[in-house]
């Protein structure tokens, strides 16, 4: 094998060739180039389409705006599922931080968040909470939803608050001992009395009618009550408004009753979520935090 024969570069060049016997056995060469054996498929120009391309469907405009619509929604779903979601206040009882009902043009909206309260998160002392109702604590139209298609469909989403839930705000967790009141009229927590700059006191000493004065736990014809403690799974809660609130305190059963069945407990399951802000009116927006009233208050 000559060095010829093992270099590739003989196929570009004239080539040899054998004419045979009956020519005396000579070698010609042909001047014309013979193309490698090797050489590339030859590509389309620059900028071409390519034959898969030329055939390819394409959605039309209608068609791309019902598949943003679709994912929007189901975006919105998943948010209000796990997320966050809104809702209304439906009543005065959380005023003066959060007001509702019949003396206010719009009932705020509040944004409400949800994993803060996953796995091993629960609610502490001072959130504002919403929950589902525990037992008749609402009535006939408080527990009404969105009456019209639209506002329900809305509401699926969670664009639009949903009926049946209330917003209170967590006075006792599991083990508390909550009593009204010391001489200030404060409420006490396992022993420690709270300030609370929020919300809004009774007119009347607690439970002495036509007595001047603030009371932070009132009860109508009570002196003094107690409740708990608070059982595993459950929390007392109350409205800020503490003299117009359908809270724990109204469901409960004073020392003096005997025959009372009445239950003041909010299940930790039927809790959705914290609220975190205040979103509409857009004048009145903010965020709501838990207040540092209930730090000192010990573990039962």
């Amino acid at each position: 094998m000559t060095s010829n024969d093992r270099d590739p570069s003989v196929g570009v060049g004239p080539q040899a060739r054998w004419d045979g016997p009956e020519t005396g056995g000579s070698r010609s060469f042909s001047s014309s180039p013979q193309p490698p054996r090797w050489a590339p498929e030859q590509l389309p120009p620059a900028g071409a389409p390519r034959r898969e391309e030329e055939h390819k469907p394409r959605l039309s405009a209608w068609q791309e705006g019902i598949v943003l619509v679709v994912l929007a929604v189901l975006v919105a779903v998943v948010v209000k599922a796990l997320f966050v979601q809104a809702f209304y206040i439906p009543s005065e009882s959380m005023e003066p931080g959060l007001q509702g009902g019949p003396s206010v043009a719009t009932d705020d909206r509040v944004l409400v968040e949800k994993p803060s309260y996953w796995l091993a998160g629960t609610p502490q002392r001072g959130d504002v909470v919403v929950f589902s109702d525990p037992g008749s604590w609402l009535g006939v139209d408080e527990s009404a939803g969105p009456s019209n298609l639209l506002g329900k469909g809305l509401a699926i989403i969670g664009l639009y608050p949903e009926g049946g839930h209330l917003v209170k705000r967590v006075i006792g967790v599991p083990g508390d001992v909550i009593e009204c009141c010391d001489k200030q009229g404060r409420l006490m927590v396992n022993g420690v009395p709270i300030d609370e700059p929020y919300a809004r006191p009774s007119e009347t000493k607690c439970g002495r009618p036509n007595k001047e004065g603030e009371c932070f736990g009132p009860m109508p014809g009570t002196r003094h009550w107690e409740a708990g403690p608070v059982p595993e799974g459950s929390l007392f809660v109350m409205g800020d408004n503490r003299a117009n609130s359908a809270d724990s305190t109204v469901h409960m059963c004073t020392a003096e009753e005997t025959d009372c069945a009445l239950v003041p407990w909010v299940p930790e399951d039927n809790v959705v979520g914290k609220v975190v802000a205040l979103g509409w009116p857009l004048d009145r927006a903010k965020w709501i935090h838990r207040p540092d009233s209930f730090e000192d208050v010990p573990s039962p």
